[in-house]
């Protein structure tokens, strides 16, 4: 049957995704999964992100179906920078976060961002071994989307509300996302967010900053100032 199939491959998954959080935990690494729809900024965030938090600290796999053309981006303010190719599959599995992680510089390293396949609906239900799951949504898609696409929003650790420059022209409705979000996830926090103004970005990386600190405790490895 169909459900025991499904159910069989998100149980495969989840073995893998624990061991991978293991070697996160192990590696005193806090892993992030970017999941959002495409175009809603993810790239970009890493791009303003990066810079700002710790660029010789902060490692970047980057999902899409083809091309390498994001992983590109982001390099020059990564540690590392790897692009997995996914070909017909709308986002990522743990095993493939797993293959990745013998040719990473992870001892080193202080995040690891996982940047999904832009997909608003599956990356949700795939656990890669990530400590949170941050989930961005842009102005542009319209107020609508936290009640059509529940599933993300539901495993959302924190939600960006990505190109809020642009609520003065577009209609957007920042009160109904807050009143959908309450009814699925009342433990989130939404984060107006822009990376073209820099709105946000300050609590954006001491939440970061905080999290790790929480997840990796006396395991974290710190930079001398």
């Amino acid at each position: 049957m169909k459900v025991n199939v499904v159910k069989n491959v998100l149980r495969a998954n989840d073995i893998v995704a624990q061991e991978n959080r293991s070697v996160f935990k192990d590696k005193g690494v806090l892993a992030l999964n970017l999941i959002s729809s495409p175009g809603s900024g993810k790239t970009t965030l890493l791009e303003k992100t990066l810079p700002v938090l710790s660029p010789d600290k902060s490692i970047v796999l980057v999902g899409d179906l083809e091309t390498t053309r994001d992983a590109e981006r982001v390099a020059p303010h990564a540690l590392n920078a790897t692009q997995i190719n996914t070909g017909l599959s709308c986002h990522l599995y743990a095993n493939q976060i797993a293959q990745s992680l013998s040719a990473l510089p992870l001892d080193d390293a202080q995040y690891l961002f996982i940047e999904n396949v832009g997909n608003m609906v599956c990356p949700g239900e795939f656990d890669l071994g990530e400590n949170l799951k941050i989930i961005l949504l842009s102005v542009p898609e319209g107020d609508d989307k936290v009640a059509k696409y529940p599933t993300i929003f539901r495993v959302a650790d924190l939600i960006l509300l990505t190109k809020c420059e642009l609520l003065d022209i577009l209609p957007f409705d920042v009160q109904r996302v807050k009143e959908d979000l309450a009814k699925l996830n009342s433990n989130t926090t939404l984060l107006p967010f822009s990376s073209f103004k820099g709105d946000g970005m300050d609590v954006w990386i001491d939440w970061l900053k905080q999290k790790r600190q929480e997840s990796i405790g006396a395991q974290a490895k710190f930079v001398t100032e």
